[in-house]
């Protein structure tokens, strides 16, 4: 099985991060640019995905049966329907289930045997802006922002506090470094175009887009 990826350093050691169960012929590039077309690709996982009508492009001609976007904030329907989305935020990729969603049902089989390779399963969501987890942990550490705005503590005591209280694998403040405070700007700006309570924090805002 040969699959292109698109990923960092980062990336790839967490998508690596269990045994993967069937030899692969790995083909790893940061961009469409160091691409060189040699043979057929099984797969195409793109965790730099990037929502432009040029990447999208180039995704279709591989002519890939599965592929595979890192796209936590734009939903299918605003992509492609035969492509399928997953939750590869910094952190969420390494863990044994990933969040995904499809439109195109008839991959669905395909995508679920695809990842067990990598020693993962899917839980299958509705295609909307940040899956589930996202939404919760944005909206985690929004709260943390707005906590620090209002000078309810520091950042530091805000952290320690989260993380030996409630168990969570990061402090807000950590996890939202972790992911990309711009991500999750994204997110919470999108989502609260419908729903008010995602707005983001402002002090959030001006360290995302710093």
């Amino acid at each position: 099985m040969t699959v292109l990826l698109l990923a960092n350093d980062e990336q790839t050691e967490e998508l690596f991060a269990y045994p993967v169960i069937e030899k692969i012929e790995l083909k790893r590039i940061t961009g469409p640019d160091e691409y060189t077309p040699a043979q057929s690709i099984d797969a195409c996982i793109d965790l730099l995905f990037e929502n432009t009508a040029e990447r999208v492009a180039w995704l279709k001609s591989l002519q890939a049966p599965l592929v595979i976007v890192n796209s936590v904030v734009v939903p299918l329907h605003h992509i492609h329907h035969d492509f399928i989305r997953i939750n590869g935020w910094t952190t969420f990729l390494k863990r044994p289930v990933t969040e995904a969603a499809i439109i195109n049902t008839s991959l669905q089989s395909g995508v679920e045997h695809f990842l067990h390779f990598f020693g993962r399963t899917i839980e299958w969501t509705p295609d909307i802006s940040g899956f589930i987890i996202p939404r919760i942990v944005a909206s985690i550490i929004n709260e943390a922002f707005f906590a620090l705005e209002e000078n309810v503590s520091t950042e530091e005591e805000i952290d320690t506090a989260i993380k030996l209280g409630t168990h969570y694998p990061f402090a807000p403040f950590e996890w939202g470094k972790k992911i990309g405070l711009h991500h999750i700007y994204s997110l919470l700006a999108t989502l609260s175009r419908q729903q008010t309570r995602y707005s983001p924090s402002l002090l959030l805002k001006q360290a995302a887009l710093a």
